[in-house]
């Protein structure tokens, strides 16, 4: 029988999450989430899907480092019958967060590849150092095994220049790889697509703003299955607001800050990224609390609140200007599948655009994705659930199947 499963990894800096699929059916086997690597309360709690009904199992106690956090999640597949040293086990694929404009495309890794993305950690100094670990780790446990590194920043390697390029002097920004990247790419790609199918269409059809709402959160324009413009830049840092970073800002204020209130680079960086958002506005990043709080006349909440409706509207917007016709608003991701009131209020008031929402739809719960537009509107509003370990696994078992490059690396596209 031929290999036919895929493991997804997803490393971050003190996590590790996994998901086991059969590419056959496209079902998952199991799942789990090292959390809290290297203190004292570290915690794994894996869930065998295969077949349904079995109870998650947990663990707790010190795990070391991502080498144990693996070690440990290839136990838990082991007791099911899953383990990594299955023939079934066609490849492994890890969710790389920046892939710079090297990489447009999922990537068998070699040494070459890895350096490459060592390359990159300047660029993402929060991220990509732990994307590596979680692949050398894997290489380690299974070297004979093809990894496949699938970027988020891959999906919007098709935005144009006009769109990618910041305003600032040409070779200072060459020289230090100054651009938009975009992130969430792997969310975009298959909300996209899946919207397009939601509407009978193929996506090469079909314009599409996609809203990936959570606690990190950026919106892009799809034309025709190709993003041409995303929220987020050189860092996930820019765009909408979200739960514990600024989103857009003037730049000026880091240099303000710095001047006036004696604030180190290090210290802004803390504050844009882990004190601001919902969290800097109210002391609340979790929109179930917000919307509470709102409930209960606090005005912090609502004003918070507001606010981030208000830059959603913002990118809609634009978005709309940019693509020139849309045919859909997909919400998607934590808030954007979960909380009627953020889409509601982000449609409010956008009847102009031929955007409206149908309240009893909107009200519905639902794993699957739907229509939450009334059938007159013109353009189609949907929930469609974001899906990014299966794009991962789709992409990766794709490319490690396909005629002459199974089992080798190299670059995606290249544009220096």
């Amino acid at each position: 029988m031929e290999p036919h499963r895929v493991l997804v990894l997803n490393s971050g800096s003190s996590s590790v999450k996994y998901q086991l699929l059969d590419m056959r059916d496209r079902s998952r086997l199991a799942s789990g989430l090292v959390e809290r690597i290297g203190e004292e309360t570290s915690r794994l709690v894996h869930t065998p899907l295969a077949g349904g009904g079995a109870e998650p199992r947990e663990r707790t106690g010190r795990i070391a480092d991502h080498d144990a956090a693996l070690k440990a999640a290839a136990e838990e597949l082991t007791a099911d019958g899953l383990g990594l040293d299955s023939a079934e086990l066609a490849a492994i694929g890890h969710r790389v967060v920046h892939g710079g404009l090297k990489f447009s495309a999922p990537t068998v890794i070699t040494d070459e590849v890895l350096k490459e993305i060592e390359r990159l950690v300047p660029v993402a100094p929060l991220h990509n150092p732990a994307n590596i670990t979680g692949i050398r780790t894997a290489r380690a446990l299974r070297p004979d095994l093809p990894q496949v590194a699938v970027f988020d920043t891959a999906f919007h390697t098709t935005i144009p220049e006009a769109a990618a390029r910041y305003a600032i002097d040409v070779e200072t920004a060459d020289a230090h790889r100054i651009r938009r990247y975009g992130f969430h790419g792997t969310s975009h790609a298959y909300v996209s697509r899946r919207t397009a199918k939601l509407l009978g269409k193929a996506p090469e059809d079909v314009n599409v703003i996609v809203l990936h709402l959570g606690n990190g959160a950026s919106a892009s324009a799809v034309a025709g299955g190709r993003c041409v413009e995303t929220s987020m830049g050189l860092t996930p840092l820019e765009g909408l607001v979200m739960g514990t970073r600024s989103g857009d800002i003037d730049p000026a204020v880091t240099f303000h800050l710095k001047r006036v209130a004696g604030m180190s680079t290090d210290e802004i960086d803390v504050l844009l990224n882990k004190r601001s958002g919902l969290a800097g506005l109210c002391g609340d990043n979790d929109m179930r609390e917000i919307r509470r709080r709102i409930e209960e006349g606090d005005e912090r909440a609502a004003l918070a609140f507001d606010i981030y409706i208000h830059r959603l509207k913002k990118y809609i917007g634009a978005y709309a200007a940019v693509l020139g016709r849309v045919d859909a608003v997909a919400f998607t991701a934590g808030v954007g599948e979960n909380s009627a009131p953020v889409r509601e209020a982000a449609i409010a008031g956008l009847e102009e655009f031929g955007l409206a929402v149908d309240a009893g739809l909107n009200a519905v719960r639902s794993g699957e994705p739907r229509l939450i537009s009334p059938e007159y509107a013109r353009v189609a509003v949907a929930v469609v659930p974001t899906d990014e370990e299966l794009e991962i696994a789709d992409q990766t078992f794709a490319l490690v199947e396909e005629p002459g490059s199974s089992r080798s690396g190299g670059l995606g596209e290249v544009d220096n």
